[in-house]
């Protein structure tokens, strides 16, 4: 029995329809941004494999930090324990987190970190005797799939089976010129018993890489903080440069109190979670009484491999190649957003922020289950490109290691499949 027919007998594989599923694509290696599988074929990561993968896939720096770090300590436990690479990725991260963080609490993956930023909330006004349990958050959102990052998700395909179990939220739209009165009125009606805002910035992704104005969200975000109400970041996939600055949150000048990252914090090699907090929201649970403690932890929390990764990683980030990589990117994609827009191809709302790229394809409703997309992104691997649609919206998310051949090889794929 083959390696793949193997994997349909024993393995179930994420997002995936189940019934007359295909063959799921064998890949033994990967180099830069390129994938090749078991048959000699190259796929161009368009996506960067699900967001992850920041400087390309194998990049040595991140592997050799990895490699020294198993050689003399793989993992211990994190309570009553610590270790250099925690202490190292916490004191850079603290130098580059937009706002007056000053606690880093890790975790180890996307969902984990948004349910350790809703925790950690709740449990703040709790401390301090005051009862507001009730969350805002944005409709379309995606917080992860796990039971509290689903309740604070947008309330469609992904969770309608846990309707029922879910926590009670209030959700409102993402702030445009015409509701932004509204949704301020909404805030300050609701204020005394909302604990917490929890919102993607600027770029709701697996909603489908919905984009809002900065402006507008920093009006919304001066009216919650007016009102005292906790405001959490969900930076998982907008962070470390993806929207062209080191963080979305940096396009806002008012800040978050708690912050959620994961996918590529560590380049794409190790699964790690962050919820940053800043001192105010700390000293609720400095406190004489041990019933205030903040009760939460996992396995692998500060896994020393993931942290050197993670700090290999952002030391990457932080030099001027990879800075000028996520400008030409950014660039190279205004360029292509302008040439779509005056074709006459059968797609819309055409959108671009940073390294990411979107559009809509011209064929049903705006949803998952839209399969437009699936036949795109079938015939764009018989090209050599992976991309993988959110319903019928395309985008594109490629590593920061793509140079210009590829990028012009993206958007020729692109050009050709839409037309088709």
């Amino acid at each position: 029995m083959s390696l793949q027919e193997l994997d349909r007998k024993l393995v179930w594989h994420p997002f995936t329809y189940q019934k007359n599923a295909d063959y799921n694509l064998l890949i033994t290696r990967a180099e830069g941004a390129w994938l090749y599988d078991d048959r000699g074929n190259k796929y161009l990561d368009a996506i960067s494999s699900w967001w992850v993968n920041l400087h390309g896939h194998g990049h040595p720096l991140i592997a050799e930090a990895i490699y020294a770090q198993a050689k003399k300590l793989e993992h211990i436990i994190f309570a009553g324990f610590t270790h250099e690479p925690a202490v190292r990725l916490a004191e850079k991260l603290i130098k580059l987190l937009p706002g007056d963080f000053s606690k880093i609490f890790y975790s180890d993956n996307g969902s984990t970190s948004t349910e350790v930023a809703l925790k950690m909330s709740v449990q703040y006004w709790w401390n301090k005797g005051i009862k507001k349990k009730k969350i805002l958050a944005f409709r379309n959102s995606y917080h992860g799939d796990t039971f509290g990052a689903m309740s604070v998700s947008d309330r469609g395909v992904f969770t309608l089976a846990f309707h029922d179990l879910l926590f009670e939220v209030l959700f409102i739209d993402t702030p445009t010129p015409e509701n932004i009165g509204d949704l301020k009125a909404i805030v300050h009606k609701e204020a005394k018993d909302l604990a917490c805002f929890i919102y993607e910035p600027l770029v709701q992704g697996a909603g489908g890489m919905k984009m809002y104005d900065a402006d507008l969200m920093n009006e919304l975000l001066n009216t919650v903080k007016l009102n005292d109400i906790i405001c959490i970041a969900d930076e998982v996939m907008t962070g470390f440069g993806r929207t062209g600055k080191f963080f979305a949150s940096e396009y806002m000048h008012k800040k978050p109190d708690i912050i959620c990252l994961s996918k590529g914090i560590t380049g794409g090699f190790m699964a790690m979670g962050v919820t940053a907090c800043t001192e105010r929201i700390y000293q609720a649970f400095l406190d004489d009484d041990k019933m205030k403690t903040f009760f939460h932890g996992h396995s692998y929390t500060a896994n020393p491999l993931a942290c050197a990764a993670a700090v290999a990683s952002l030391e990457l980030l932080e030099t001027e190649p990879s800075i000028s990589a996520i400008e030409k990117i950014e660039a190279c994609n205004k360029a292509f957003q302008k040439k779509l827009r005056s074709s006459t191809l059968p797609i819309r709302n055409i959108r671009s922020m940073g390294t990411i790229l979107a559009f809509e394809l011209d064929s049903g409703l705006d949803e998952y289950l839209n399969t437009s997309g699936v036949s795109v992104g079938k015939a764009a691997m018989e090209n050599g490109l992976y991309i993988r649609p959110l319903g019928n919206t395309v985008y594109i998310m490629p590593p920061y290691c793509v140079n210009e051949n590829d990028l012009n090889f993206i958007y020729e794929n692109i050009l050709e499949l839409v037309a088709r």
